[in-house]
């Protein structure tokens, strides 16, 4: 069975999807109509932009969505997937290619999503830091134990965990967390504290906007952050899709209930390949490439 996954924040570079727009006339069509949705036009910003304007939250969540979306489309008929799932950010580019959103809805959530949490990041200065080499379990441990917000953000794989929280709770851990025997605690070059309370503000503006906008039967089932589980009820995906911005992204437990339910080969669509080296850690025996 094959699963198809998307990428998150931080697989952008300048260029990305360039050769899609100028060999694709329904890409040119896809990413004009985004540049009226969003009303500014984010294809000079990811084309032919800088690596600062890539790094704004407001356009790194659209272009990466943009590319991987764009990408399923352009497949066409060779689009067969037996599930998806993405990884934060990822999980909208996901929905839009099961079909469970449509392209525009999945776009305004999207930039809603980023607006939301560029607000949150500048209401409360916070951040992230990646853990190496260390136990879930001890990292967890450690980040309960802090007086201040800290928490695991992103399960990416074992021996691989993203915490998330306060600039000077993060500064802490990093230090524990080292001390306990990680191999590196490394600060992330982040706008804040992502998939942790402090996202809070943002997880109430963008509900709202969720619980407004129609989501249909998927034609496979995705498999989302919040819970790492197989869902295919409209409902749910709301729920989980709310869920996200304050929950874990539960990576590693997905990737292993997809390959429980059957899945072999695992196709990263969208810039980078981040996450089939993570997928690679996961399931030592599945297949894995990226487009």
């Amino acid at each position: 069975m094959k699963a198809y996954v998307f990428p998150g924040q931080g697989a952008q570079f300048v260029g990305m999807g360039k050769d899609l727009y100028d060999n694709s006339p329904l890409a040119k069509e896809l990413f004009e109509k985004a540049n009226d949705i969003l009303g500014f036009r984010i294809t000079d910003l990811m084309f032919s932009g800088t690596d600062e304007d890539l790094r704004q939250t407001k356009v790194t969540q659209p272009a990466i969505f943009l590319h991987s979306v764009i990408l399923a489309a352009t497949l066409g008929a060779d689009f067969k997937p037996d599930m998806v799932a993405g990884h934060s950010l990822g999980e909208f580019s996901a929905l839009v290619a099961n079909k469970a959103l449509s392209f525009e809805d999945g776009l305004r959530l999207v930039a809603a999503r980023a607006g939301a949490m560029q607000k949150a990041c500048e209401k409360e200065p916070s951040t992230m830091a990646a853990i190496l080499g260390l136990d879930d379990a001890k990292v967890e441990e450690i980040c309960k134990s802090i007086d201040e917000v800290v928490v695991p953000a992103n399960y990416n794989s074992p021996g691989q965990l993203v915490i998330s929280g306060s600039i000077k709770g993060i500064e802490v851990a990093c230090e524990q967390l080292k001390a306990a025997g990680a191999r590196r605690a490394l600060p992330l070059k982040v706008g804040g504290a992502f998939h942790s309370p402090l996202m809070e503000p943002a997880r109430i503006e963008l509900a709202e906007a969720i619980h407004a906008t129609t989501v249909s039967e998927p034609i496979c089932p995705v498999y989302q952050n919040a819970t790492a589980k197989r869902v295919t009820d409209p409902a749910e995906i709301k729920q989980n899709l709310i869920d996200q911005l304050t929950a874990p992204v539960l990576w590693t437990q997905m990737v292993e209930h997809m390959i429980t339910d059957g899945a072999d080969t695992f196709v990263e669509l969208g810039p980078g390949n981040v996450l089939q080296g993570l997928i690679s850690k996961i399931g030592k025996d599945v297949a894995v490439s990226g487009m």
